[in-house]
């Protein structure tokens, strides 16, 4: 596990809560720039923020994600810029950076150049939902080469089989998917006390929960059993429409961030 990463769990369970893991979308709000978010984000209280890449068919992202995907592409937004933007947040904040992205993207010039860039940007480690995982071989030997984590989905349907082969190829945390779907906010906290107990049987790993997870009391839910809380669309959403209604967004993430922590 990279240092940074470890730190925040690390630093999460000394104090005795769940690390919070707020996921924004590279390049939407447009407006301030990536770095700026980040670092608002981090001073709001996030132990790791998730960025995801722009990507033109999005996996498994609900509505309210998948449109800010499609804004930030039509604001001109690239891996390039992501990094660029990163690389800018790194002088001002040591808080862990992991980036969502599909493996289309990773894979588009070449899986070891693509490492070795997030590597230099800043990023901790990598989560890349649709890798294949009879496929990994390049990835994984990129991201130990580079130092970086490689984090994989374990979707409610997964069998128990399903569940080893993907924590024998993580690094970093797990990523457990709170609910079967896509992403997208709701209202009850997620039910999944067994799936972590089971998944704790066959990883040493910290386990992190995602969708549907939204609130303050979502977040403390979450950490009864989980070693990590993600929050995304619920985010996603208000930093939109802040910025759509001509409000401060960076004041607005940090609020919002602030705020799940109870």
């Amino acid at each position: 596990m990279s240092n940074r990463l470890a730190t925040a769990f690390e630093r999460a369970k000394q104090d005795g809560r769940t690390a919070l893991m707020p996921y924004i979308t590279a390049g939407d709000p447009p407006e301030p720039e990536l770095s700026r978010l980040i670092v608002a984000i981090a001073e709001a209280g996030a132990d790791v923020i998730e960025i995801g890449l722009p990507f033109s068919d999005p996996i498994a992202d609900g509505p309210v994600i998948a449109s800010a995907m499609y804004r930030a592409l039509g604001h001109g937004m690239t891996p390039a810029t992501v990094f660029e933007e990163v690389a800018r947040a790194r002088s001002s904040t040591d808080v862990a950076l992991v980036g969502m992205v599909s493996d289309s993207i990773v894979a588009h010039r070449d899986r070891s150049a693509f490492v070795a860039e997030a590597a230099r940007a800043g990023f901790d480690g990598l989560i890349v939902p649709d890798a294949d995982t009879s496929d990994l071989e390049d990835l994984e030997a990129a991201c130990r080469a580079h130092g970086l984590t490689l984090t994989l989905l374990i979707a409610p349907t997964s069998t128990p089989e399903r569940q080893e082969e993907i924590v024998s190829h993580a690094s970093g945390f797990v990523y457990l998917l709170a609910r079967a779907g896509v992403t997208g906010e709701r209202s009850d906290a997620p039910e999944i006390a067994a799936r972590v107990e089971a998944l704790r049987a066959c990883t040493e790993l910290p386990i992190c929960a995602g969708f549907g997870i939204s609130s303050a009391e979502h977040v403390a839910s979450v950490g009864r059993c989980a070693d990590g809380a993600i929050v995304g669309s619920a985010l996603v959403r208000h930093l939109h429409d802040v910025h759509e209604s001509g409000g401060d967004v960076e004041a607005a993430a940090r609020t919002f961030v602030a705020g799940l922590s109870g």
